[in-house]
């Protein structure tokens, strides 16, 4: 029995509590029931179906396939009947082959939980029996099925008009069936040429430790994310939860409402705004029957666009690697025993296994390429500081500025895009000063809040350049209305990489964009010393210049002291 008192004996399915062993065996000779022919139902299914729910007084379902055995007897609790999950067919103009025959005691027809049930589970149609006494003469038969498109009002199924029992008798279903189906192949087959790339819903969990405003631009980031990967966003909402559903993050309530709204808007994926768990994943994509992308997965998949190297591809094949590793569904690890070998003979490694020894096997080789890289790194490095020349790191949000800084500082022409994580490997320019001097500038890959730790660990052969730059710049959006949190972010992820007390110069871009003035001065306020500036015209640079040379100028006489003493 299951936290809701639902549990399954002898195939019936759902609400058993208080049944006599009598009334058990009556909704067990529902399997002996078959249609034939065309038929909705049998008028002895029928009868038998609405003597058995006045007799239980609960509402009652039996699910038929296309051959007409009844494959599930289903006892519901107030309005609610549990209908089990079935094995839906791919194709998108096909339906799930399975129709549903509903009986609720005292009268009534297809409720909106009844109408839900039918599009999620995609089934060929739902008939309800309504009739307000056990007397099936008297019964009024009430006929849905899934609609290809939403209506006006954004319903998903077509309701018939009602019908007496001998109309419905000889309704032909078959021939319903058949044009429904070609119908959804009519627009499965038009929506194919219309539709380019992925079509995502957006989904986020707002926590009492949340604030309106944080959990809005957290979403929005989301979209921007999506945007950023090729998909198109369809919709997106925010659900307020004291905690996320350890079952599935988001409630129930909202996994059925996105599953409807996936459907009506014929959406390819379902986004959520955090890291799922392996269950969580798996769940929710059973539940929406589409591909379910959690925050690390989309920013894994955008890492993977957009490195161009042999060392960026190797580090977010590593991250990606990592992050599937404990996703892969099979038997479980109790298969992992089963090789050869004393002690361990048995049928051999199943195809889960195979896949996770190859992706163990491939991730210590990626552990190996990276530790190399780690040590090419360190020479480069080695060299530089040998040459005495101060090293500059550019550190920021992504999206805040630093190519176009990058370019602007040293007449480059380094890949600068308006969206985000648009630079991955990281480039280095010489920068020369107004006091003569020359720099190193490298151009680091951009912070987002809840940066995958994947990534980090993947990426720390790349981000130690910032551990080892004598002076970090960050650059921060001062445009952007989450400055601040962008501001935050980043020096916790500088914090994990062990480079939080390394000097550095706040450099606020962008400022051309500003609307409101006191958003500034609140920033100046809080960061110690900034220098504002507008990367894209130029506006500020040549004091940008004369702080920086200004501050390694300082840096300088404190490392001479410091090694004299």
């Amino acid at each position: 029995m299951d936290q809701e008192g639902e549990v399954t004996i002898s195939k019936l399915i759902g609400n058993l509590n208080g049944l006599k062993s009598s009334q058990t065996a009556q909704l067990s000779r529902l399997y002996r029931r078959r249609v034939t022919g065309g038929q909705l139902f049998s008028y002895e299914l029928a009868e038998q179906l609405v003597a058995a729910a006045w007799a239980v007084m609960r509402p009652l379902a039996v699910l038929l396939d296309r051959a007409g055995h009844v494959t599930h007897v289903v006892v519901g609790e107030g309005s609610h009947l549990p209908l089990p999950p079935l094995k839906k067919r791919e194709a998108a103009a096909r339906l799930s082959g399975w129709r549903a025959v509903i009986a609720h005691p005292g009268g009534g027809g297809l409720s909106r939980p009844d109408l839900v049930a039918l599009v999620m589970n995609r089934l060929d149609c739902m008939v309800a029996i309504a009739t307000d006494r056990p007397r099936l003469s008297e019964a009024e038969i009430y006929v849905a099925h899934m609609a290809p498109e939403a209506d006006a009002e954004g319903n998903l199924w077509r309701v018939l008009t009602p019908m007496p029992l001998k109309q419905a008798q000889v309704f032909d279903f078959a021939t319903l069936l058949q044009e429904l189906e070609q119908e959804f192949a009519a627009i499965a087959s038009a929506r194919e040429v219309d539709t380019q790339g992925e079509r995502a819903i957006l989904v986020g969990v707002q926590t009492p430790d949340w604030g309106d405003s944080e959990a809005r631009e957290s979403l929005a980031e989301l979209a921007r994310l999506a945007e950023t990967a090729g998909a198109q966003v369809l919709d997106a909402s925010l659900q307020k939860r004291a905690n996320p559903d350890p079952a599935t993050h988001i409630g129930k309530g909202k996994v059925a409402e996105l599953a409807l709204r996936s459907r009506e808007l014929n959406a390819t994926s379902v986004m959520v705004d955090a890291e799922l768990s392996p269950s969580q994943q798996r769940k929710l994509e059973e539940a929406f029957g589409l591909k379910v992308v959690d925050r690390t997965a989309l920013i894994l998949d955008i890492f993977a666009q957009r490195a161009q190297t042999r060392e960026g591809k190797l580090q977010v094949e590593l991250a990606q690697l990592k992050y599937l590793l404990p996703r892969l569904r099979g038997v479980g690890v109790a298969m992992s025993r089963l090789g050869g070998g004393i002690g361990t003979r048995g049928p051999g490694e199943t195809k889960l296994e195979t896949d996770r020894r190859r992706i163990y096997t491939r991730i210590a080789h990626l552990e190996n390429e990276v530790a190399l890289i780690k040590k090419h790194r360190g020479t480069q490095r080695q060299g530089r500081r040998r040459s005495g020349t101060p090293q500059i790191a550019l550190v920021g949000y992504t999206n805040a500025g630093k190519s176009t800084l990058l370019n602007k500082l040293t007449r480059s022409e380094v890949l600068a895009e308006d969206k985000l994580f648009a630079t991955l490997d990281p480039i280095t320019r010489k920068l020369h000063l107004p006091g003569g001097a020359d720099v190193l500038l490298t151009d680091t890959v951009g912070f987002i809040q809840r940066l995958p730790t994947h990534l980090i660990a993947a990426f720390r052969a790349t981000l130690e350049e910032v551990n080892e730059a004598d002076l970090l710049l960050h650059v921060l959006d001062a445009s952007h209305p989450n400055a601040m949190e962008h501001l935050n972010a980043v020096l916790e992820v500088l914090a994990e990489l062990g480079a939080g007390e390394k000097p550095m110069l706040t450099v606020l871009n962008k400022v051309d964009a500003l609307e409101d003035a006191g958003q500034l001065q609140a920033i100046e306020a809080i960061v110690h010393a900034p220098v504002a500036i507008s990367a894209l015209s130029g506006d500020g640079l040549p004091e940008l210049l004369t702080v920086i040379e200004n501050q390694l100028a300082r840096l300088g006489q404190t490392t001479s002291a410091g090694r004299e003493g």
